[in-house]
């Protein structure tokens, strides 16, 4: 019965375009855009995966956003071998020293804001952001993120990897209808 209640909803869907700007309003691109909404299906399909990879002494990407639940596997392309950790609340891990891919991958299954280390190279530093949501992406160059969102009344969070370290996703209501919607956020950025 799920499944016709939310066919019906999204039929009554409006664009979302979504500004992300800095205190002062300079536009962040890059920023994580996430709307939570009520009756949509908050952890991803069973076997969803992605990957952060390291290439070049760097994870790729820098900044990950996956939904709950989702598996990352994290290959080394490098000629030299990595130890991956975060000792982030949301999530804990460590795949010590290692080439290529790793066994198994890492589940993601507590929303929230994830920072990846290397213990070898101090100056590898990625985030994973885990979102309750299936809507969700990053701004573009101008700051700018559009999403077809169904009417009703959600969430609105979002997060950029300036913002200083252990703040979460920022939130804000949302009211969508039938007509195209604008939504602009302001983000505590560090300079």
């Amino acid at each position: 019965m799920l499944l016709p209640c939310l066919l019906a909803g999204a039929a009554q869907a409006a664009p979302l375009t979504v500004s992300v700007a800095d205190a002062s309003g300079r536009p962040l691109a890059g920023a994580v855009v996430a709307v939570e909404i009520g009756g949509a299906a908050r952890t991803a399909a069973a076997g969803t995966r992605a990957e952060v990879v390291q290439r070049q002494r760097n994870f790729d990407p820098g900044v990950l956003v996956v939904q709950t639940g989702t598996l990352v596997d994290f290959p080394n392309q490098d000629t030299v071998r990595h130890h991956v950790y975060s000792f982030s609340p949301i999530k804990t891990f460590e795949i010590k020293l290692y080439a290529g891919r790793p066994a198994a991958p890492v589940l993601f299954d507590r929303a929230g804001v994830i920072t990846l280390g290397c213990n070898i190279h101090d100056q590898m530093i990625a985030h994973v952001v885990v979102v309750d949501t299936p809507l969700f992406g990053r701004t573009d160059a101008a700051g700018r993120l559009v999403l077809e969102v169904p009417a009703g009344e959600h969430r609105l969070k979002a997060w950029h990897p300036d913002m200083r370290e252990g703040l979460d996703l920022q939130a804000q209501p949302l009211r969508v209808g039938t007509s195209p919607v604008a939504a602009a956020v302001r983000l505590p950025v560090q300079p």
